[in-house]
């Protein structure tokens, strides 16, 4: 079956740190941009992240530059979003998103379709 699964979400106190993970199961993820997205009641939808995994190009958004690190796993066929200083505006549902050899930025500032999408993972952030 081809799919995009995440986990990794929970409760965390602001300043705390959580790791996502977004797993891909029926395909390889070497010729796709990953993004992962968010969205909180009530907002728009953020691209938070990205990375086109063959060669590690990745984008950051503003808002979260300097706390989050995406990164991939080759063998494990799965791209991480490393969540630190956690901040209670980061209170949302993220969830992956995977387009086959699209350019990262692209992915994550605009509606481009994905290929592939998780069913998302809620993150609450406490202050």
């Amino acid at each position: 079956e081809v799919q995009l699964v995440e986990s990794g979400g929970g409760l965390v106190q602001a300043g705390g740190s959580l790791r996502l993970s977004c797993a891909a199961s029926g395909f390889t993820l070497d010729d796709y941009a990953v993004a992962w997205f968010r969205q909180a009641p009530g907002k728009e939808r953020e691209g938070v992240s990205s990375i086109y995994v063959r060669y590690g190009t990745t984008y950051y958004a503003d808002s979260v530059k300097g706390r989050f690190t995406i990164s991939s796993d080759n063998a494990k066929n799965t791209v991480y979003l490393q969540m630190n200083n956690l901040k209670p505006d980061d209170t949302a549902v993220y969830y992956c998103a995977a387009y086959f050899d699209r350019d990262p930025i692209v992915v994550a500032t605009t509606a481009h379709p994905s290929d592939y999408r998780g069913q998302g993972t809620q993150v609450t952030v406490s202050s």
